[in-house]
This record gives structure tokens, sequence and C-alpha cells, in this order.
């Protein structure tokens, strides 16, 4: 999840443009990007270059605007002569079911020129396995296994390789040999949460 705060001059999206940012797996970014479109607002009559920027970022993480479940405003203006805009954006993941739209709560403005935006997030409960086999990595008993591992492959006799039916014997034993080996070497751990 990404929160973003650009100002008037843009710096969160120069920032992206400019960086090689090596994020993964982002399901949200969401923020005040400080953009006003006929794209997200239409009330605002003008498309704006830094909108298609902004899109083209989000893309990249595989991501789409969200829908509104209403339409109302996210920035409220003190000034009369200036009209209140669409500036709170979430994008979410694409073609997601449980990310799709969020909600604009204007009624809980209080004294901020901007309103609250949430999404639900639903977090489903998932079983952990609580014990696993496993060789600690760059252990002595690594070490060991592989050593006989490889000792144990290098006996396998592949010079009879004449018929499907003797490859998959020997792929049989390869995996056997595999198996029997982990089973010598790992040790059985507690996962926790």
């Amino acid at each position: 999840m990404i929160n973003v705060y650009s100002n008037n001059n843009h710096s969160a999206l120069k920032y992206f443009k400019n960086t090689e940012a090596n994020i993964h797996n982002v399901l949200i970014i969401a923020g005040d990007f400080n953009i006003k479109d006929s794209n997200w607002d239409s009330l605002y009559l003008f498309h704006s270059s830094y909108s298609d920027s902004l899109v083209e970022i989000v893309d990249s993480f595989d991501l789409t605007l969200s829908s509104f479940i209403q339409q109302v405003p996210t920035q409220y203006s003190n000034n009369k002569h200036n009209s209140n805009s669409v500036i709170d954006l979430f994008f979410l993941q694409s073609n997601s079911a449980e990310l799709n739209s969020h909600k604009i709560y204007s009624e809980l403005q209080f004294s901020l020129d901007h309103t609250s935006l949430t999404v639900d997030i639903i977090i489903e409960k998932e079983f952990i396995q609580h014990k696993r086999c496993t060789i600690i990595k760059n252990s002595k008993k690594e070490s060991k296994f592989i050593d006989d591992f490889i000792r144990n492959f290098q006996n396998i006799d592949i010079g009879n390789i004449i018929t499907k039916g003797s490859f998959e014997s020997i792929v049989q034993e390869y995996a056997s040999i595999l198996e029997s080996t982990w089973q010598v070497h790992s040790q059985l751990v507690n996962i926790i949460k």
C-alpha cells in the first residue's frame, strides 16, 4: 500500500517517473495527487497532462482508478471564487472483486479542507501450517544434504535410457533419492504467525 502526497509541483509524480522504484505487489496507491481532471471530476471540464503521467505510473503497478460509490468533492475550497474539487484518489488492483471501490465521507470534513476516504480490504483467515521440515540455509546440515544428494544422484545408471518407461523410472529414482536425502537431513520446526 502506497500513500502519496504530491504537492502543486507534482513532486511525487516526478519521483515515480524519474526513479526506478523496485516495488512489487502493490494493492493500493492512494492520496492527495493535486491534479484536477475531468477523468475523475465530472464538474471539472479540462484534462491535465499530469493525469496522463499518473495513469501511466499506476498502470505500471497494474492498478486502476477506483470507482466512486458517490460522486462528491474531496477538497473543499475556503475561497468562494474557487470550486470544490476531486484531487484525492484511490488506485486499486485491476480486476479485483474485493478492491473495487472506495467511500468518500464528506460529512467528516470537520475543519480540514479535505474529506476522509476509505476502502474496505477483506482479509480472509488463512490456515498456517504450524510445523514444517526445513534445512537452515548455509548451515553444515545444508552442505551435508547437498553432498549426500550429489553422491547418491551420481550413482544412478543413465546408460539405459532407451524408452519412455526407462526415462520415467530414472526420474522416479531421482525423486526418491531427493526425498530420502531430505528426510535424513531436514528437521521439523514450528512455524508461528
